[in-house]
Formats: C-alpha cells, sequence, structure tokens
C-alpha cells in the first residue's frame, strides 16, 4: 500500500493517535460518462505525493500528521458504497481529524460530505470548483450519479453551496440553483475579469467542505480527466478562491475527485497531489 507523502514523513508525524488529516482512497468508478479511468486515481495521486515537498506557502502541514487509510471496497450497490464511505469520513471528525478523501468520480463526495455533516450534527457548506453543475436529478437512470452529486446534497440534505469554475450546465441545473439558492460564480466571469477571491454570502455556514473537481482547471493545465472543458480556471486562480473562501471559517472536510490518469500524463497526477496538499493547508488558516 502507498501513503501520502510517504518517504517525507517521520515516524511522529505518521501516527494515526495524533495526526490530523486521514487519507481516505475510494477508487470509485461507476457512473463516468465520457472519459474513463477515474477508478486508478487515488493510487495515482498517492504516487505522485511521494515526490512533492514538504514546504508548501511557507509552511509544513505536514507536521500535523497525515494518516493514509485502506482504500474503500467500492463493490455493491452505490448506496452502500456512500454508506461506507460516509462511517469513514465521519469517524474521522469524530476523532478530531480533517478527512481528506481522494477519488475516484464525483458521486463519491455524496457520502464522505454525509458523514462529516453527520458527525458534527451541525450546518456545512460546500465549496465546490468544477467545469459542471453536477445538480441533476438524475443521470443516465442513476440518482447516486457524478452528475446529480450536488442535487442530492442540496435538496435532500439541505447542505448549502458555493460553486467556482462551471462552464457546463444544463437547464435543469440553472433552475434548481434558483431553487436551492445555490451561489456561484461561474469560469467566465472569474477568468475574463481576473477575479482572485469571492467573498461568500454572510449567512454562508462556517464549517466549510472543499470539494475539488479537477475537470475545474482547465484542460491545458491538468488534461487527465473524464470530462474536460476548455475555459477553465489557473491553478492559482482556484487554490485562491477556496483559499479566500476558508479564511476565517473552519475547513471540516475535502476530496479531490476526477483524475483519471493517462499514459505519458504524469503532470496531471503530480498537480493532483499538490493540490490536494496545498488543501491540507488550508486547514492552517480556518
Amino acid at each position: 500500500m502507498t501513503y501520502f507523502l510517504e518517504g517525507e514523513l517521520t515516524p511522529a508525524e505518521r501516527d494515526p493517535k495524533t495526526a490530523r488529516f486521514r487519507v481516505i482512497p475510494v477508487p470509485l468508478e461507476r457512473t463516468v460518462s465520457y472519459g474513463a479511468g477515474t477508478g486508478a486515481g487515488p493510487q495515482a495521486i498517492l504516487e505522485a505525493s511521494q515526490e512533492l515537498e514538504r514546504l508548501t506557502r511557507g509552511h509544513e502541514p505536514c507536521t500535523a500528521g497525515i494518516v493514509t487509510e485502506a482504500p474503500i471496497d467500492c463493490a455493491g450497490p452505490l448506496p452502500d458504497v456512500m454508506e461506507r464511505i460516509a462511517k469513514r469520513t465521519a469517524a474521522a471528525v469524530m476523532a478530531g481529524c480533517v478527512p481528506v478523501t481522494l477519488g475516484g468520480e464525483h458521486s463519491l463526495t455524496y457520502g464522505a460530505a454525509s458523514g462529516v455533516a453527520r458527525a458534527l450534527g451541525r450546518a456545512v457548506g460546500i465549496v465546490q470548483i468544477d467545469a459542471h453543475a453536477d445538480l441533476r436529478k438524475a443521470y443516465q437512470g442513476e440518482r447516486h450519479s457524478h452528475a446529480s452529486v450536488m442535487q442530492l446534497l442540496t435538496e435532500e440534505k439541505g447542505l448549502s453551496l458555493a460553486q467556482f469554475g462551471v462552464r457546463a450546465l444544463c437547464a435543469e441545473e440553472v433552475a434548481r440553483r434558483a431553487a436551492c439558492d445555490v451561489f456561484f460564480r461561474d469560469a467566465e466571469e472569474l477568468i475574463v475579469e481576473n477575479i482572485q477571491s469571492v467573498d461568500l454570502p454572510a449567512s454562508f455556514p462556517e464549517d466549510i467542505y472543499v470539494s475539488f473537481d479537477v475537470d475545474g482547471l482547465d484542460p491545458s493545465i491538468l488534461p487527465a480527466t473524464g470530462t474536460p472543458v476548455p475555459g477553465g480556471l489557473g491553478y492559482y486562480q482556484a487554490l485562491g478562491l477556496v483559499r479566500h473562501a476558508v479564511k476565517g471559517r473552519r475547513l471540516v472536510g475535502v476530496d479531490v475527485v476526477e483524475l483519471a490518469p493517462k499514459s505519458g500524463s504524469l503532470v496531471s497526477d503530480f498537480t493532483t497531489a499538490q493540490i490536494t496538499y496545498a488543501l491540507m493547508e488550508m486547514a492552517r488558516i480556518s
């Protein structure tokens, strides 16, 4: 088994009794609708993390401790898989840790965020980086689709949602944004106007769960994803938007999803690993 940042961590930083971060691999690939390969995403991220430096933005998040858990079993009915994920993230929160879930397709966020909200027992707001709104009622007959995950979390779970970088959505999703009071700043506005930070509404929950779909980045930066959409966010821009959203609030959970590794495209694997570590660093300012 490969561990996140394995070669850099001291024994104390790998201690599950004191580690602040629990990395949870979820090799889920069940409802992909275009390019395939997300099932291999978690392992690729873990392997690429071996090449990361400990230092990021002048700090070493790993000093707080990082434990990598065994991958989630993704066999069987999707509701059962979601419950397995939820139990794992809830256990991390109950232990005082920040769960860092590695995907895998975006549908896993339903289980991961539900578990965090269940353990906290209070309002949670999702900050989503994504090329897609993922607000369909169902997609290709599947309720637990990667294209429906935010609909489930907003309409059925009642979680607040802020979306950044979307540039592919349907009329149904536009209507659902209004019905569910979704806060959003789409890619064209963010990029054309060079917006690096956006204030969340004052009413947005203090507890923040970050769901980072790597297709939120422009494909020129990260091509190895199932549904690459042109006109995406820049690397620093995407992280800056998340950092600004988290600052002054509490980062309670993270997932990084939709990496579909491709032979000869190690840049995508490494970029995703670096994003994951950068999100851990944001727990310091939350």
